[in-house]
C-alpha cells in the first residue's frame, strides 16, 4: 500500500519520530546515572527529560493525525504544528541542561520573569497551534 502524505504531516512524522530517538538515547543517559548512583536514581531532570521525550514524542504522533485530517492550507497547519513540536523541544532541552547542570530540582523556584515568558509562550503556541488543528480537522471533517 503506497500512501501519500503532504509535507506537513511527513515534517510532523519526522519530529515525532527524532523526539522519540532523543528518548531512546535520554533512557540510556537515564540508565548511566541510575547504575553509577548510590541511591538508584538519576538526576530529577534526566529523568523529567527522558519522561517529557517519551511523552513528546507520541503527543507529536497526534499532532501529525490532527494535521493530515485538517482542511486548513498546508502552510497554517505546518505552522501550528511546528509552533507545537519547536515548544516541545525546548521543553526538553531545557529539562537536559538542567540535567547536566546539575543545578536545580525545580526550575521554577527562581522565577525570573524570562521562564515566566518563556511558560506563557510555551502554554499560548501549544493550546493554540493545537487549537487550530482541532479547528482544521472539525471544518473538514463534520
Amino acid at each position: 500500500m503506497v500512501m501519500s502524505l503532504d509535507i506537513d504531516t511527513k515534517v510532523t512524522l519526522l519530529s515525532a519520530g527524532l523526539i522519540f530517538l532523543l528518548a531512546l538515547v535520554l533512557g540510556v543517559w537515564k540508565y548511566q546515572q541510575i547504575a553509577a548512583s548510590e541511591d538508584g536514581q538519576a538526576h530529577v531532570y534526566v529523568d523529567i527529560a527522558h519522561r517529557a521525550a517519551l511523552m513528546y514524542s507520541f503527543a507529536a504522533l497526534l499532532v501529525a493525525v490532527f494535521v493530515e485530517l485538517s482542511g486548513w492550507p498546508t502552510w497554517v497547519n505546518m505552522t501550528a504544528a511546528m509552533v507545537m513540536v519547536t515548544f516541545f523541544v525546548a521543553a526538553i532541552g531545557s529539562y537536559m541542561l538542567h540535567g547536566v547542570l546539575r543545578d536545580t530540582t525545580n526550575q521554577f523556584r527562581s522565577g525570573s520573569w524570562q521562564l515566566r515568558l518563556g511558560m506563557v509562550l510555551l502554554i499560548v503556541g501549544e493550546i493554540g497551534g493545537f487549537s487550530v488543528l482541532l479547528a482544521g480537522f472539525g471544518a473538514s471533517q463534520f
